[in-house]
């Protein structure tokens, strides 16, 4: 019987001993595995939800306009966009973001999105709203407001012709056009 109860008594000790391993080595494997997370894999399980970023603006978050909210409607390789409400959303560079609230524990495999979406940068997104010709607000790292429409999209640079918001792009009715570097861009917010 003594035998028996010590036995047992090893038995369990093993078990306990094996599941600690288990557990560290579980754990330990789960560390290694978000280390090769980045931001774009813990945002696609995130389209459709809402989200609150925190924004970058001169460098630091400043007392206005310093957080966006709204439905993630759509996601690229360096760039998100935000559905603010259902006539106004806002392109934003990944580089732009200081944090984001609203995301789950799920985060995609890495990697996943393959070679075509890992074209689509924030370059080909603005291409897009050049073509909508819709009147958009680019918001520099400095807080300035640049009003107008994206004329042309460059590989490092952006033109607008700058206008009244309630005009449309018309020759006459642009006072200037304003070249913005694109590492200058915060954010662009247009009327859908």
């Amino acid at each position: 019987m003594r035998w028996e109860a010590l036995f047992a008594d090893l038995e369990m000790q093993w078990d306990a001993a094996e599941a600690a391993e288990l557990d560290a080595e579980l754990v330990d494997r789960s560390r290694r595995e978000a280390a090769h997370l980045r931001l774009l894999d813990r945002l696609r399980p995130a389209v459709g939800s809402s989200l609150r970023i925190g924004v970058l603006l001169g460098g630091r978050e400043r007392e206005a306009g310093q957080v966006l909210g709204g439905r993630l409607a759509a996601l690229g390789v360096d760039w998100l966009l935000l559905q603010e409400s259902r006539a106004q959303e806002v392109l934003l560079p990944l580089r732009s973001v200081l944090w984001l609230r609203g995301l789950t524990a799920v985060s995609a495999q890495p990697g996943h999105e393959g070679p075509l979406a890992a074209r689509l940068d924030l370059s080909y997104a603005l291409r897009g709203v050049v073509r909508d010709r819709s009147v958009c607000s680019v918001v520099l790292l400095d807080g300035t407001a640049v009003m107008g429409t994206i004329d042309r999209v460059g590989a490092d640079f952006v033109e607008v012709a700058e206008h009244a918001d309630d005009e449309f792009r018309r020759a006459r009715s642009v006072r200037a056009v304003r070249t913005i570097p694109l590492p200058s861009v915060s954010f662009v917010r247009r009327t859908a």
